[in-house]
């Protein structure tokens, strides 16, 4: 089957996506060969987003953050529209991304579980006062509130658990699809990878450049950019389904 005839035949697609999804919008993934986790720094990027490493040396970590980890200027690309004109027409069930960036909400998407948080939530720890990701780039040193507590960004660092809320919310629309469509993940990052284990439904589709311990198991693998492989599905795909 082509990944066309899947999607028409679906009513109840979940899209589990990771950093290779936002690669199309011109922010960098972390394991791929280019990728954030193949640069050379000082500190390790994985440790540098510790939240060991955060209350340790908070302003080397906003240091970093504040230089790789705020793409404010990026915008969604076709991945990420393809995926808002199926929710507004019935045929999603709902966002599942590892990705911190809010690119699917900018693009539309309504039902987004966001695994490792979001770039756009930041809170004081002292108050809870909330502040923008574009507050948070014009800062210098370690960000502060006006009551003098620390900001910190609302994403999942190493050593920190994901909300069981977003937990919840994932895996009840895993369980409940009857497509799921994993795309631009390696499938190393756990226990996000784990969650691909919860779908029952008729066909699994796996979109990534590269291979993953997935590919066996699926009904149909495209190993190409994600952005490439849903842009070009045909308009009518998008159409309120009866």
């Amino acid at each position: 089957m082509t990944l066309a005839e899947i999607v028409e035949k679906s009513r109840r697609i979940v899209f589990f996506g990771g950093a290779g999804v936002s690669t199309e919008s011109g922010i960098p993934d972390f394991r791929s060969a280019d990728g954030l986790y193949r640069q050379n720094y000082d500190v390790p990027p994985e440790t540098i987003l510790s939240a060991s490493y955060f209350y340790a040396h908070t302003e080397e970590f906003y240091r970093f953050y504040r230089d790789r980890m705020l793409p404010l200027q990026a915008k969604p690309n076709a991945a990420h529209h393809k995926l808002a004109q199926w929710e507004r027409a019935g045929k999603l069930l709902a966002v599942v991304t590892q990705n911190i960036d809010g690119l699917h909400q900018a693009a539309g998407s309504k039902r987004v579980y966001e695994l490792h948080g979001s770039i756009h939530v930041n809170r004081c720890l002292s108050c809870g006062k909330s502040y923008p990701a574009s507050w948070i780039a014009q800062t210098t040193g370690i960000p502060r509130c006006t009551c003098g507590g620390i900001v910190k960004p609302a994403v999942v660092l190493y050593e920190e658990p994901l909300d069981a809320s977003v937990i919840d919310g994932a895996l009840r629309a895993i369980s409940s699809a009857d497509t799921l469509i994993v795309a631009g993940t390696s499938l190393t990052v756990y226990p996000a990878a784990s969650f691909v284990n919860y779908f029952r439904g008729d066909h699994l589709v796996l979109i990534n450049r590269d291979p993953t311990p997935l590919d066996g198991k699926c009904t149909l693998v495209l190993h190409e950019k994600v952005g490439e492989a849903l842009g070009k599905l045909p308009s009518w795909l998008s159409e309120d389904t009866p």
